[in-house]
């Protein structure tokens, strides 16, 4: 980026939002910075090395966000949760749980769950990125969880389900959830969602090798195909208002990524379907800190991927499938939920959308109506997961769970460091030597702002929410740039989503003392 649109980023952002001493806030919106900034306490810095020109005084004070402002925004959507050690069936492979998010599209089109199961054990954690919307997002974070929790019942545990439902008893809880403050869920659809989480207990129920319930993995996989498929099917069927309807349609021809991390005592069970990434802090035997890899990107740099769905269609279409990094020209992530429009048959798509009545609004599927090039044969996109186990040691310290808005801004070992860092509260490097080789004073200064960067404490309890400082406001030298940060949380809305994403980050700390008792 060069100095002269940086300044104008600036310039922009000053002339659209208040005085840090105006008691209104600047809004929040939209979308993904794809260049990375850099700049240190003196000046802001674009990767060219170029300083960009400063603001004067008046204008800074007038633009600035304050510390206090800055911290309230990073904030808002905070969650940090404690799980007992021993829950009265077992102890816990999870000590706790902190959780953050920060929109850029309005509104925020990421979602997160949290929950432990309560009629068998584990923990899971979902992080949810919307596409085309929030609205498919929304679903899957409500319901994907219950598919999981079901399918690992046993065949005891599902028939004392069906039997409640039957008497028109209160049904026994499946899942204990960890809902923020901010969360809501779809209320008017409540009644079709429980109606067919009951018929996949149904079908479990007929199934003669159900027993004891699905092994994590086969749960998972059978969780993210099956609430796909009731997705799908809901949008081709009449429903009893045109509200459900609507959101039914909504839902399905949005989409949203998906990564799932079942947590038990003995290892981590991780399905992935898109561009969210699982990451794993390890702790070594001198200290350091590792990032190993639970999940794999699904998109267009994911040459395996690439293969795969080539090898689904003709060879005709080899050049087609994938143009421009996107599928058919148009989706980045290569598996989600929704997406019907990659999926059902161009005459499946007609057929439903000219049966809907004229009461539904149909304004959000403007961007939807109109076929995909080279769309010869169907379906494109599946939501099949990817799935990855490991099994537990006691060098494992955490799981990092995040959008692709967070790994759009740093590495799986830069967050990794960053939240090993902030667990040990070590924020130091070792002295500099400046004998070691010839320094002039402009080199100097950077390695001098760089180690005074290193020994700031971190300014957040929440681990989640120094991830989002850190990738928004981390200056060339690794320090944190208070000009930077600032700018990027007072971007208007129409410009905001140009430069960053909505991001969502989970970490998940592990119970080490437990994994060592197992081994």
């Amino acid at each position: 980026m060069s100095s002269h649109v940086c300044g104008r980023i600036l310039l922009r952002a000053a002339s659209s939002t208040l005085s840090p001493l105006s008691p209104q806030w600047p809004s929040l919106t939209q979308r993904a910075c794809l260049s990375s900034w850099g700049c240190s306490v003196s000046g802001a810095r674009c990767r060219s090395g170029a300083t960009m020109r400063f603001l004067s005084t008046r204008q800074d004070l007038d633009f600035q966000l304050s510390r206090v402002q800055i911290s309230s925004i990073l904030r808002a959507n905070e969650q940090a949760v404690s799980i007992p050690e021993f829950d009265g069936r077992g102890l816990s492979a999870v000590r706790k749980f902190e959780s953050n998010q920060l929109a850029a599209n309005t509104p925020n089109e990421d979602r997160r769950s949290a929950a432990t199961c309560l009629q068998t054990k584990g923990m899971l954690f979902g992080v949810f990125d919307g596409h085309g919307g929030w609205a498919c997002a929304q679903a899957v974070s409500e319901r994907l969880l219950y598919y999981v929790a079901v399918a690992m019942m046993s065949q005891r545990g599902l028939e004392e389900l069906e039997h409640c439902m039957e008497q028109s008893r209160p049904v026994p809880p499946i899942l204990q959830w960890y809902k923020n403050h901010g969360d809501y869920n779809y209320r008017e659809s409540a009644s079709l969602y429980v109606e067919h989480l009951r018929v996949f207990w149904q079908e479990l129920l007929d199934s003669e090798e159900h027993g004891d319930g699905m092994s994590p993995p086969d749960a998972l996989y059978y969780a993210f195909k099956r609430l796909d498929t009731d997705i799908s099917l809901e949008a081709q069927v009449p429903h009893s208002s045109d509200l459900i309807r609507s959101t039914a349609i909504q839902v399905a021809f949005a989409g949203s990524t998906a990564c799932v991390a079942h947590v038990g005592t003995e290892g981590i069970h991780v399905a992935n379907a898109g561009d969210c990434r699982a990451v794993l802090g390890v702790q070594e035997e001198d200290g350091s800190w590792s990032a190993l890899p639970l999940s794999q990107d699904h998109n267009a740099q994911n040459e395996a991927e690439l293969g795969r769905l080539r090898a689904q269609h003709p060879p005709s279409e080899r050049d087609t499938v994938i143009t421009d990094n996107r599928l058919l020209g148009i989706l980045m992530p290569l598996r989600s939920f929704g997406d019907v429009r990659f999926k059902w048959s161009l005459e499946l798509q007609q057929s439903v959308l000219e049966s809907l009545e004229s009461g539904i609004e149909l304004d959000f599927l403007n961007l939807y109506q109109y076929t995909p090039p080279n769309y010869l044969s169907p379906p494109y996109l599946d939501v099949a997961p990817q799935l990855t186990y490991h099994s537990l040691r006691p060098q494992d310290r955490f799981l990092i769970l995040g959008s692709d808005g967070l790994w759009d801004e740093m590495s799986s070992e830069e967050a990794v460091r960053l939240v090993g860092e902030h667990l040990s509260g070590i924020h130091l490097q070792a002295p500099i030597s400046p004998t070691e080789r010839q320094l002039n004073l402009g080199q100097m200064q950077e390695l001098l702002w760089k180690r005074r960067a290193l020994a700031m404490p971190t300014l957040d309890p929440n681990a989640a929410t120094h991830l989002i400082r850190h990738a928004l406001g981390t200056g060339q030298y690794g320090e944190l740039c208070q000009e930077k940060l600032a700018s990027m949380l007072a971007l208007p809305e129409d410009l905001a989503r140009m430069y960053r994403d909505d991001i969502t980050a989970t970490v998940v700390y592990l119970n080490s003392d437990l994994v060592r008792q197992h081994r």
